[in-house]
């Protein structure tokens, strides 16, 4: 019996053994293998042959004989290249990653389905009318084709699952990743009212305040209207109190010029969204080619079209409007016992279990992150519109007529849209559903509220300036407007540092070229920084004259080479009682600030590329998988610089356009267009971005002839 036990214990171990073997090999081929770059595929669902031209950094240049053959074909480079980022935003969206990750994501899971992501997705599709259902049906099969043709990505060998068929609800799904992203949510308007409740209107403005009227920049008023900046009369304690904001610094920047303002005669557009810092990046770069449909740009990982960029006659940016968007109610003492429904979850590994949700025609319920019940009625709920059929709208869109008229029916959430075409005009709107609720998210309703209606605001109401030849617009999260704009439309607007350089940067000149606006997007001088390191140098004064002298002399910008800005910093997290999540050499300044305020000589800082430096890491590295990630970001810049950079989040890409003139343009990703660390294009842009350069998207036949680097054809 016991040699019997022993040769049972020896084959289990030798079982053991090969299982982790098999796991190890099986990750280092999933770390080697790519999806294909060339040669031919065939038995697809298509209705004629489709060329995929690859470029010297990996991006697609897709060109089909119709439109249901592209979007088949987009959808099968993005789920080649990125399947793993799609499944997971999926899965994220919808509540289902303890099916994977197991018990650990539960919670997460229970939280977002708060929001039901998958009722609004079905309904969203059964108002899609014949066109927009083949878009989506098509970039649903490709997908679906590549999951059967392509080597599976390493992550779903790490992980040993694989994942299911992707399905058009989907991809309306992932596209409400953004929505709740850049939406002021019940979480937002939390803070907010315990302020009011404790000390009413005076307290909500003075801890919440609607801008900074000394950095005011409204696109509305033009560069003439600009705040008076540093001349203005500030204080420290207000100073100290912007720069506490606790919201994370999601945003984006973007402006443009008319002709007349160009150099070279035609308009200008420039775009730099702020989000998340991962592995891989929020867009995939793509050129799609049909007849009478040819646009590139940014496009999100798993919905069809080119949500950021240009066609043969328009260019189009965004950024998110930071108005509000729903309305939210204190949950009344009586709720309808036929609002509540049972959703089941399952964790990998764990029995099932089961969550109940209140959910009415048109409210459904939510709990704060302080453990409050509310009610939230919003458009995205009650009248669900996908706002992907938006950007497919100005995917065709020839005039900025024509992608004004697509954005009067835009869902939300509320963006600013900076447009300019071939006319050589520029212009402005915001676009997106805002409730005229004169509450604005300042605080909760009472529940008695529930009997009023707040209808939306028309779209003929909302901020815009005229497209025109002598155009100049921008937009960086700001208030758009100025005194004269009769309403109100915002609990808070990102503060206003950001546009105010824009347009200061933009007033020194009178003409403008790709060149000028692409080194206005690496400007990293720091507004807010340098006031507070020239306020606390006075507050010093004589107790420490060489930091007061120190300080006073800083230009206030968070360039890598700077020890100055990693003592701003230092100071700021220190004044500010945040941990920002730099790196530990930036938190230790806080004791070389205090040194320096005894008069002891401390050590030198270390330069702000070190200390402000931001790790890209993948999805995986909270399970300790970091071989995935990306390329660290030295520190340059921080969340109030045009070089937007700050723990976790950057500019998610650099685009500029000469509109008309597209090759001489283009669009850079801060690590690379693939998902898959063996492809070569993993972090290959890293460097280019690093460097500020602007890499060309060609788009004419000659530059894309230019560049091709792989050909791979597409068959029925």
């Amino acid at each position: 019996m016991g040699r019997l036990l022993l040769r049972l214990i020896l084959i289990v171990a030798a079982l053991g053994a090969l299982l982790i073997l098999g796991f190890i090999i099986n990750g280092a081929i999933g770390m080697r293998v790519h999806a294909q770059e060339a040669g031919t595929i065939t038995g697809l669902r298509l209705r004629g042959p489709v060329a995929i031209l690859r470029d010297d950094r990996g991006v697609p240049h897709v060109l089909a004989r119709n439109e249901h053959d592209l979007f088949f074909a987009q959808g099968y480079v993005e789920g080649a290249d990125r399947l793993f980022q799609m499944d997971l935003l999926r899965r994220f969206v919808l509540g289902e990653l303890a099916e994977v990750f197991g018990q650990a994501a539960l919670k997460h899971d229970k939280l977002e389905r708060e929001v039901p992501v998958r009722a609004i997705a079905a309904a969203q599709w059964q108002r899609l009318d014949f066109r927009s259902r083949e878009i989506f049906g098509a970039f649903s099969e490709g997908v679906n084709a590549a999951m059967e043709r392509e080597p599976l990505p390493v992550e779903f060998r790490l992980l040993a699952y694989r994942p299911r068929p992707w399905t058009p609800q989907d991809s309306l799904a992932v596209a409400m990743a953004t929505v709740l992203d850049l939406t002021d949510d019940w979480n937002a308007i939390e803070p907010r009212d315990a302020s009011y409740r404790v000390g009413g209107v005076r307290l909500l403005n003075a801890l919440f305040p609607l801008t900074d009227s000394c950095y005011d920049a409204p696109v509305m008023t033009g560069l003439s209207g600009i705040g008076p900046g540093a001349a203005c009369k500030r204080h420290l304690a207000t100073l100290v109190s912007e720069l506490s904001d606790s919201r994370a610094p999601v945003g984006s920047d973007e402006w443009a010029a008319g002709s007349n303002r160009a150099l070279h005669g035609r308009a200008l557009l420039a775009n730099d969204p702020h989000l998340a810092l991962h592995m891989p990046g929020v867009w995939y770069l793509i050129d799609l080619r049909a007849p009478h449909f040819h646009v590139a740009g940014a496009s999100l990982p798993g919905c069809p079209g080119v949500v950021l960029g240009h066609n043969e006659s328009l260019a189009w940016g965004a950024t998110n409007g930071t108005v509000t968007s729903l309305s939210a109610f204190l949950e009344p003492a009586h709720l309808d016992p036929t609002g509540w429904q049972t959703e089941e979850f399952a964790a990998r590994f764990r029995p099932l279990s089961r969550a109940r949700y209140y959910r009415t025609r048109d409210t459904f319920g939510a709990t704060t992150l302080n453990h409050r019940s509310v009610l939230v009625r919003w458009n995205a709920y009650d009248d669900p519109v996908s706002p992907a059929l938006t950007f497919i709208a100005l995917n065709r869109a020839a005039t900025i007529e024509a992608a004004t008229a697509a954005l009067a029916r835009f869902p939300g959430p509320t963006q600013n849209f900076v447009l300019a075409d071939t006319s050589g005009r520029a212009a402005y709107v915001l676009a997106g559903s805002i409730p005229n609720d004169p509450v604005r998210g300042r605080w909760f309703h009472p529940a008695s509220d529930l009997a009023q209606r707040y209808p939306a605001i028309p779209f003929a109401r909302l901020p815009k300036v005229a497209p025109s030849r002598d155009a100049v617009v921008w937009t960086a999260n700001n208030k758009m407007y100025g005194p004269k704009y009769r309403l109100a439309l915002s609990p808070q607007f990102a503060t206003p540092y950001r546009a105010y350089r824009i347009a200061q940067l933009l007033r020194a000149r009178r003409m403008y070229d790709v060149e000028y606006f692409t080194q206005m997007q690496l400007d990293v001088l720091s507004l807010p920084e340098r006031d507070l390191a020239h306020d606390v140098s006075k507050a010093l004064g004589d107790r420490n004259a060489p930091l007061a002298a120190q300080l006073a002399a800083w230009n206030g910008e968070m360039e890598g080479a700077s020890s100055t800005a990693t003592v701003v910093e230092g100071i700021r997290v220190q004044l500010t009682r945040r941990h920002t999540g730099r790196m530990p050499t930036v938190l230790a300044m806080m004791d070389r600030t205090t040194a320096h305020r005894n008069a002891v000589t401390p050590p030198s800082p270390v330069p702000w590329r070190f200390a402000g430096a931001d790790p890209v890491p993948h999805a995986l590295a909270s399970l300790g998988i970091d071989f995935l990630d990306g390329v660290t970001l030295p520190g340059n810049g921080d969340a109030f610089t045009l070089h937007m950079q700050s723990p976790g989040y950057s500019q998610s890409f650099r685009a500029v356009w000469d509109v008309g003139n597209w090759d001489a343009g283009g669009i850079t990703l801060p690590q690379g267009e693939s998902g898959e660390p063996g492809s070569g294009h993993y972090t290959d842009q890293a460097t280019a971005w690093i460097d500020g350069r602007l890499w060309p998207l060609p788009f004419s036949d000659a530059a894309v002839s230019r560049t091709v680097v792989h050909r791979e054809t597409l068959l029925p």
